[in-house]
């Protein structure tokens, strides 16, 4: 796989290409280092960079793709030269920006895209010059502001996913439409954004990210000590991981939960002590953990290295593949330079 000079904050899969976004600079492969500004794209199974080059001029947090189109949102101004106020549409062939060029008043974090929108979440006040408090959605074929999906938080947003109609959004938000029970967690109406209120987990710190799928959500937070959480699609919670840093991704794959982080040890208990240090035991998971079906820990321990270690992960499930990327540079003891993938 490629090696980046800086780091990954997001992937998409699209079919056996892999996107990825950040603040690098450049990539390698092989023995050849490529510019690539904040944007990258490359075969998911030999690992080989393609032309595929849009160039940001900052930091790429976010991507989606649907069709043959790559949405990316960050803190840029210009993509390939271009005017794009923090969203872009690009052409997931050629990388050109496509006509799709809103205005956000503030930062997008977060992307998702399913019936018929691209939903955006983040740190923002108005897009297109009208309200929308850290939430937002645009239609997939006309790229117009949806008028009708209009919530409200009243935090950021860090993290976005849907499963059927439903849309749900984790971050540092205590109400979402004003209602209780929305704390740091909220599911949403994927039409007129109205919150359900069958789902009120009231996560116990900032949600970093968030999956979904046909057995419940799972979350990745922080706090003092961080966690993965599998909740029902009712809010309770199935079971709770707790590690000695923040959890900042989780995903499914083939039945497990992946979990990555700034993280060191994963705890035998659910009792930590200053600075998140595990009280009761704890088992080696530098950055990367994974959890079964029941909660326990497997196996999988790769190890990772760094402070921030894990910023992202992402699954390909056609490939049966795991991406992982962020600030790291080794894993498993081999070089991995901001990107490593997992079969």
């Amino acid at each position: 796989m490629p090696a980046f000079n800086g780091s990954v904050y997001a992937i998409a899969y699209r079919g056996n290409t892999v996107y990825v976004g950040g603040s690098f600079t450049s990539a390698t492969w092989g023995r050849t280092t490529h510019t690539r500004r904040r944007l990258a794209a490359f075969d998911a199974r030999t690992g080989a960079l393609l032309a595929w080059n849009p160039g940001a001029d900052r930091t790429v947090r976010a991507l989606a793709v649907s069709g043959s189109a790559v949405y990316a949102a960050g803190d840029f101004g210009t993509i390939s030269g271009l005017r794009r106020d923090n969203l872009a549409r690009l052409d997931a062939g050629t990388g050109r920006p496509g006509a799709f060029q809103p205005t956000v008043a503030g930062t997008p974090h977060a992307l998702w895209a399913g019936n018929g929108r691209l939903y955006v979440g983040g740190s923002f006040s108005a897009v297109n010059g009208s309200s929308r408090r850290n939430l937002a959605a645009f239609s997939l074929t006309s790229g117009g502001l949806d008028a009708g999906w209009r919530p409200s938080a009243d935090g950021t947003v860090y993290t976005l996913t849907g499963y059927g109609t439903k849309v749900y959004a984790g971050g540092s938000f205590h109400k979402v439409n004003g209602v209780s029970g929305t704390l740091r967690a909220a599911a949403l109406a994927g039409t007129g954004g109205a919150v359900d209120r069958t789902f009120l987990p009231k996560a116990p710190a900032q949600v970093n990210s968030l999956a979904v799928d046909g057995t419940g959500v799972y979350a990745a937070t922080g706090g003092q000590g961080g966690r993965a959480i599998a909740w029902t699609t009712r809010g309770s919670v199935r079971w709770q991981r707790l590690f000695d840093g923040d959890a900042t991704a989780v995903v499914r794959l083939n039945g497990v939960t992946f979990v990555g982080g700034h993280f060191d040890r994963a705890c035998l208990t659910l009792t930590n002590g200053a600075q998140g240090t595990c009280a009761g035991g704890s088992l080696s998971r530098v950055k990367l953990a994974a959890v079964g079906s029941s909660g326990a820990l497997t196996g999988w321990a790769p190890q990772a290295n760094g402070v921030v270690g894990v910023r992202v992960l992402a699954v390909n499930r056609a490939l049966g593949a795991l991406g992982a990327g962020g600030d790291f540079t080794v894993v498993a003891g081999q070089s991995r330079k901001r990107y490593a993938a997992f079969r």
